[in-house]
């Protein structure tokens, strides 16, 4: 199984493990547990903001992998690139959590360029 197979499964983990984050050291109701994010500090409301970011960016990044691939780019590329992704994602959300917006925003421009570049690799081969 290719190593981009992999990377879409990290990109689909990432955002729980950010929600799990968010809800650290934080008294929760189980029965309402979306209502808790309101009365976060403010570095556990950004690592939520960074958990629906992830949540948002990872179908474009699971469909690219699956028509790349699918559609005969090469492996390695792909590989390479989903790769790229993961750090950028991880990156991005570090980045929201301790409060860097305009490195933040850089670097989720990159990551949905190398989304885009994914997605347009077969037209190349």
């Amino acid at each position: 199984m290719p190593l981009a197979y992999w990377c879409v499964l990290i990109a689909a983990l990432l955002p729980y493990v950010l929600g799990k984050y968010a809800k650290r050291g934080v008294e929760s109701d189980n029965r309402y547990p979306r209502e808790d994010y309101d009365n976060l500090p403010p570095r556990n409301r950004r690592a939520y903001a960074a958990h629906q970011n992830a949540l948002e960016t990872f179908p474009f990044f699971a469909v690219s992998v699956i028509i790349a691939l699918t559609m005969g780019a090469p492996v390695y590329l792909v590989n390479v690139l989903a790769v790229l992704y993961i750090v950028l994602r991880i990156a991005h959300a570090l980045l929201y959590i301790f409060n860097q917006p305009t490195a933040r925003s850089m670097v989720f421009a990159v990551g949905m360029a190398v989304n885009v570049a994914i997605f347009v690799l077969p037209v190349f081969r």
